[in-house]
């Protein structure tokens, strides 16, 4: 009988959740980023806090402009969300169910903010001087982005793998 790893891929999505939250609420409460939007709070010298609403989706795509098209962007974002679950609820390789976690707990993330803000609070500025190799984002985007490396690199490494062993038979 196989192990299901369903436990595992709903708490790394609630801990990811939560502390997607949680950092939000830090920044926009105690540290008050957004008073300080124009020059933001340097934690290292390529690493900066800075107050972002992104009314978009990914690099400023799908740029929600009225209220009609946030709550589209917000369904759009739970069919997507909903479609994860459900591939999270099936799969059944341990490593692919913690990175569909990671991608369905940055999901909610950034749709509990949407829903309750009518943006995203983004605010993590990765710079080498000039030179941003990201938009200024957030943990949820993090994790998204992290969760979809691992099963791109997954499947294309697995199918290499499987691809090499059918040519030996």
């Amino acid at each position: 009988m196989k192990t299901s790893h369903r436990p595992l891929g709903l708490t790394i999505a609630i801990v990811t959740l939560a502390l997607d939250q949680l950092i939000k609420y830090s920044v926009t409460y105690p540290l008050a980023l957004k008073s300080r939007a124009d020059i933001g709070i340097e934690i290292l010298p390529f690493f900066r806090l800075r107050w972002l609403e992104n009314y978009g989706v990914s690099m400023g795509f799908l740029h929600a402009d009225s209220n009609m098209m946030r709550w589209a962007l917000v369904g759009m974002t739970i069919l997507i969300a909903g479609f994860v679950g459900v591939w999270m609820w099936r799969e059944k390789a341990r490593q692919d169910v913690a990175a569909l976690g990671l991608v369905l707990g940055g999901a909610i993330g950034n749709i509990v903010d949407r829903m309750r803000l009518g943006y995203v609070v983004d605010y993590a500025d990765l710079h080498f001087g000039e030179w941003r190799p990201f938009l200024i984002f957030n943990l949820a985007d993090a994790a998204i982005t992290i969760g979809v490396l691992i099963l791109l690199a997954r499947a294309l490494l697995l199918r290499e793998k499987g691809a090499n062993t059918e040519s030996l038979k």
